[in-house]
């Protein structure tokens, strides 16, 4: 399994007590947002269609939902929200990028900065880290008892990138202009994708000692944390070892 899987993994494990605490109501709310301006119809807004189904899939109540998707269309009054991109290094050259969404530049600009530093990291200027990610269509099944040579049969046929299995997981990656193909391709034939987005994919990953590792997963944990953030990407490679630490912590 990829790092960039095993650290989504982690992070679903919190997932319900972020929902009891309504932060994750929040970040999907502000995602629904952003993607309605593009047009409140889900059907002809594909952005759109899959933050609605993330927020369902968190069991977002309906009218929040309704409620996200008249703000982003101008339909009904709210803040004004910006996406920002923050980019700068971990402990240990570790490379991170932090998507955010804010009505407030300034606070989300020293509440991340405070986080990096807090880490024994430092915040980049723009362009310092971004070159070491590509953004691709990043899509997983959770196998159960599916048969993972007709999923790979499948999302070679749809016209995917690249495919790994592992475990009980299936990780398909696709060039972001055919993401939609290949989901609704998949989809179509009975698939069940367990996460369907365009994320920023480290083209190499770093490789660090269980402690040094840790301590960037905690800058990451910090960052998640900030009202602000949307999704934290790094080049950390999370071996088996630290999983395993990861694990007796929990």
């Amino acid at each position: 399994m990829s790092g960039h899987s095993k650290w989504s993994t982690i992070k679903r494990k919190k997932a319900a007590e972020d929902a009891k605490r309504g932060k994750l109501f929040t970040k999907l709310g502000r995602e629904i947002e952003i993607a309605a301006r593009e047009g409140p119809d889900p059907e002809a807004n594909f952005r759109l269609r899959l933050a609605v189904e993330k927020a369902r899939a968190a069991n977002m109540p309906k009218e929040n939902i309704e409620r996200a998707i008249r703000r982003g269309a101008g339909l009904e009054k709210g803040v004004a929200l910006e996406e920002i991109v923050f980019e700068g290094y971990g402990p240990h050259g570790v490379a991170m990028l932090v998507e955010t969404l804010t009505d407030n530049r300034n606070r989300t600009v020293a509440e991340v900065r405070r986080a990096f530093t807090r880490a024994g990291g430092s915040l980049g200027e723009s362009g310092c880290v971004a070159w070491q990610f590509e953004t691709k269509g990043y899509l997983t099944i959770v196998l159960n008892d599916q048969d993972p040579d007709k999923i790979l049969e499948l999302a070679i046929e749809a016209g995917a990138d690249d495919v790994e299995i592992s475990d009980n997981l299936v990780e398909i990656y696709t060039l972001p202009e055919d993401f939609q193909w290949v989901r609704d391709f998949m989809a179509a034939r009975g698939i069940e994708f367990e996460t369907a987005e365009l994320a920023k994919v480290p083209k190499t990953l770093i490789t660090l000692g269980p402690k040094e590792t840790l301590q960037n997963m905690h800058l990451m944990e910090a960052l998640e944390e900030l009202d602000d953030v949307q999704r934290v990407y790094s080049n950390l490679n999370l071996t088996d070892e630290v999983l395993a630490q990861v694990e007796v912590e929990a």
